[in-house]
């Protein structure tokens, strides 16, 4: 789906490989992020958008049929019942293009995963 194969140098230059539904999708998701934890700094990271805030706080990308969101596999744990409805991974979850978004739980998943390193930072 993604109509240039060169790696991104931000957000902007991410989503301008796909087509305009696709786009917005991928700007919700990001504007999601960006409220639920707005001192991340957003970067590209293995060729798609994420997010750090003391490490890696999620990452999110399209593909074919849907948009992949990696908040890693703790949240996949702590979420499981919520997430039941979507394809599942390890360490991520799979949004198809043909449903609604489900924005609050990633904003909670997003929260979750700053808690999560938060409390690892603070360990060290």
């Amino acid at each position: 789906m993604r109509l240039n194969r060169k790696t991104p140098k931000n957000f902007e230059d991410y989503a301008a490989n796909y087509p305009m539904q696709v786009r917005q999708m991928l700007t919700k998701v990001r504007q999601t992020i960006k409220k639920a934890a707005p001192s991340a700094k957003e970067r590209i990271s293995y060729g798609m958008p994420a997010y750090n805030l003391d490490g890696i706080l999620v990452w999110f990308a399209a593909h074919q049929s849907h948009i992949g969101f990696y908040p890693r596999k703790s949240a996949i744990i702590a979420f499981k019942k919520e997430l039941a409805p979507y394809k599942q991974a390890k360490g991520s979850v799979q949004f198809p293009f043909d449903k609604p978004l489900p924005l609050s739980l990633i904003t909670r998943m997003v929260k979750f995963r700053m808690k999560e390193n938060r409390i690892k930072k603070n360990r060290k």
